[in-house]
């Protein structure tokens, strides 16, 4: 409130102050011509008073840049005829600063919170811009004053450039546009009008100038990639247009990409086509929660009328199946597939040799070295094995080589409880396992709202798995009896007897073997790579897993377009990495399906926002399909109905989740999804009710009783 007082006091002033300084015609004392009268007497009076006069003007001068008041040309021109080339040019320097930086602050305070609040969503490149380069936006413009003066100080107030990178900017950039003006002050009496201080020679000249920096920023460009690549001798013909190092999600959709704009390019894998996703990870693991999704509705079979039910289940059976479904999915990533496509595929373990160079050695030692315009990195992730002493010695599995199991464990040990441990967890329960889910955390799925995690820790707990939170692995022991794990909680150890261990503390990009290191390409947890997703050389890209922040397929695909396209025709243009919806599903009983901000993210961003839920207890096919838990979870600004993030408990909620991830890169809000017709009865109305949800929290109370007024008085 305090605030908005302050503003409105402000803009108060303002207005009087211009009100006032026309009301008066303070304006005609700021003419040229007024000016130019009346030079010699100013002159006098400086004379006289020469500290008085220079405090004087300056305050003037500062006054009326404040307020965006006409005449600051005037001013300046008087600097220089009464002040000198030097002084005067001190003079106007720091006065056009400060009285820029002033109105700059005067706009910032009455508008920008309106303005951002209002039309941040619609903001945000641009925000996101100056914040990256607003310096240097700001010095073009600053070069060249054709741009008006006052535009530019109203326009910076309304983004995040901060208040000193605007003044110490302004006061470099304005300096050459003031040294031309005050030196044509300094032949006042030779000028007829402002407008013959400039020649179309001289605007030409600005107008280059403020060209300058594109170039310079160029210059910088091309020195900084000198640097890097000194010491390397650059082909003089290339091999290939592009080279990919991975054949997963990532390096398939960027040779794929490459193929369909007629490049040549070459894609190389030492294991399997498919990466990951296909063989180890998503594909084999939906389809065993399939089938455990099927045993435990058969066990359920009374709350569907069945009576009861019978099973004959063999787990060696359910995982040769797993075979199969990847079996049947490989074409689609298939050697010969994208051999058609165009793409030469090489089998074979490929390394960095130089910026341009990539030495490939086949399966039976023979090495070939290939050369390339540019190359991408996509060499994915593998399971992250933590220092547990007696863990090697005792075997264990993970999610890449659990699919060998030809019999299920009676006693399966899971450790970890993000999203690859708790989906592994409830499968292996469901088809026979005892299993002990191990995790150091207070809750599941730590990323997600402790509501979200409640909901599937309840779940697990209520199917017999035994949950072990706030546990940390002390070691693994081996003997006569068998194996056994050690856990310290709450600050006493306790002994777990298994048969076998699954290792789900997540998952480690594959940075080792590829010559990254010899060409010293920085590396972190992942590969450092910049927003347009280069590495060290600019020419080397990296992209999915082992570049990226999110390790998900569909993220490891987005990526690879944005590598290929920017590896291929950069050039020209290059395109920033777009992480700004980034939807992902725990494959869990409830999934659990998120995009953009959950409330925790919120609160510890210190972002504002409003919720809103719908319980999925309450849908008419949830209750018909006997899937009635769950909830819809919507945050939005307060007030508006825009979608800041959507969380999903429920049956089928990655696919209920596409409609929102759909709407927030549209820029749609919950009215609009309201205002959509879905076909009753389906999962997906769930969305709508949750926009009915947040509508009726919003509707106008003091309409609606003005409307039961009128319908009483129509009674009458």
């Amino acid at each position: 409130m305090r605030v908005n007082r302050t503003r409105w006091i402000l803009l108060a002033a303002v207005v009087l102050a211009v009100v006032a300084f026309f009301a008066f015609d303070l304006d005609r004392l700021l003419d040229f011509d007024t000016v130019k009268a009346a030079q010699g007497d100013i002159e006098a009076y400086r004379d006289a008073r020469p500290v008085l006069a220079s405090l004087l003007y300056f305050g003037v001068y500062v006054a009326v840049t404040a307020l965006s008041l006409p005449g600051a040309t005037v001013m300046t021109l008087a600097g220089g005829a009464v002040f000198g080339l030097g002084w005067g040019l001190l003079l106007v320097s720091f006065a056009s600063t400060f009285g820029a930086t002033l109105a700059f602050l005067i706009v910032r305070l009455i508008a920008r919170e309106p303005v951002q609040r209002r039309y941040g969503d619609k903001l945000k490149v641009i925000n996101a811009g100056i914040e990256r380069e607003g310096a240097f936006y700001l010095f073009a413009l600053r070069l060249v004053p054709l741009f008006p003066f006052f535009l530019i100080n109203i326009v910076m107030a309304l983004t995040p450039m901060r208040t000193w990178t605007f003044y110490w900017v302004s006061q470099v950039g304005m300096l050459a546009g003031t040294a031309v003006y005050v030196n044509a002050g300094t032949q006042l009496g030779r000028l007829d009008s402002p407008e013959g201080i400039l020649s179309p020679t001289l605007i030409l000249s600005f107008a280059l100038l403020g060209i300058f920096p594109l170039f310079a920023r160029r210059a910088l460009e091309v020195l900084r990639r000198r640097r890097v690549y000194r010491g390397w001798e650059r082909p003089r013909r290339y091999d290939r247009n592009l080279i990919v190092i991975g054949a997963g999600a990532a390096g398939l959709v960027s040779a794929y990409i490459a193929a369909t704009v007629k490049a040549k390019v070459t894609l190389v894998e030492k294991h399997r086509m498919g990466g990951d996703c296909l063989n180890y990870g998503c594909v084999p693991s939906k389809a065993l929660i399939r089938t455990a999704r099927l045993l435990d509705e058969i066990r359920r079979s009374a709350d569907y009328g069945i009576r009861s039910a019978r099973v004959d289940f063999d787990f060696g059976e359910a995982m040769e199946r797993v075979r199969r479904v990847i079996a049947e999915v490989a074409p689609h990533d298939s050697r010969e597939r994208y051999e058609g496509l165009g793409v030469e595929v090489l089998e074979g373990t490929a390394r960095l040799t130089g910026p341009w160079s990539v030495e490939i050695t086949g399966a039976d030692g023979t090495a070939r070295t290939l050369t390339s315009r540019a190359i991408v990195l996509a060499t994915g992730a593998e399971p992250l094995i933590p220092p547990l002493p007696g863990l090697a010695e005792a075997g264990y599995l993970t999610s890449d080589t659990v699919w060998n199991l030809r019999a299920c464990p009676r006693r399966l040990v899971v450790l970890g409880g993000g999203p690859i441990g708790c989906e592994l967890a409830q499968t292996f329960h469901r088809l026979g396992a005892r299993v002990i889910l191990v995790h150091r955390g207070a809750r599941l799925l730590p990323r997600e709202d402790p509501e979200i995690s409640e909901m599937l820790q309840v779940r697990l707990l209520d199917e017999g798995v035994d949950l072990r939170l706030r546990s940390e692995g002390q070691r693994v022991e081996t003997g006569e009896a068998g194996k056994r794990l050690v856990v310290r909680r709450d600050g006493r150890e306790e002994a777990i007897e298994l048969d076998e261990i699954l290792v789900a503390v997540g998952r480690a990009p594959r940075l080792e073997g590829f010559g990254l290191d010899a060409l010293g390409i920085r590396t972190g947890r992942t590969i450092e790579v910049n927003e347009f997703l280069q590495a060290t050389y600019p020419n080397i890209y990296a992209c999915g897993d082992a570049a990226g922040r999110y390790q998900f397929t569909h993220v490891a695909a987005h990526m690879a377009w944005f590598a290929s396209v920017n590896a291929l025709f950069g050039m020209f243009r290059r395109f920033r990495v777009d992480y700004s919806v980034i939807p992902w599903t725990t494959f869990t009983d409830p999934e659990i399906a998120r995009v953009g901000l959950s409330e925790q993210e919120a609160r510890e961003k210190g972002i504002p926002f409003e919720v809103t839920t719908y319980g999925i207890d309450d849908l008419d096919r949830a209750i018909a399909d006997g899937e009635a838990r769950g909830m819809v979870k919507v945050l939005t600004p307060p007030g508006k109905d825009r979608i800041l993030g959507v969380t999903i408990a429920g049956h089928h909620a990655g696919e209920l989740l596409a409609e929102f991830v759909l709407a927030m890169k549209a820029g749609l809000g919950l009215n609009r999804i309201l205002g959509t017709i879905h076909v009753y009865p389906t999962m997906a109305e769930a969305n709508k009710y949750v926009a009915g949800e947040w509508k009726k929290a919003h509707k106008p109370e003091r309409v609606l009783q003005w409307l039961q007024r009128f319908h009483a008085w129509r009674l009458s």
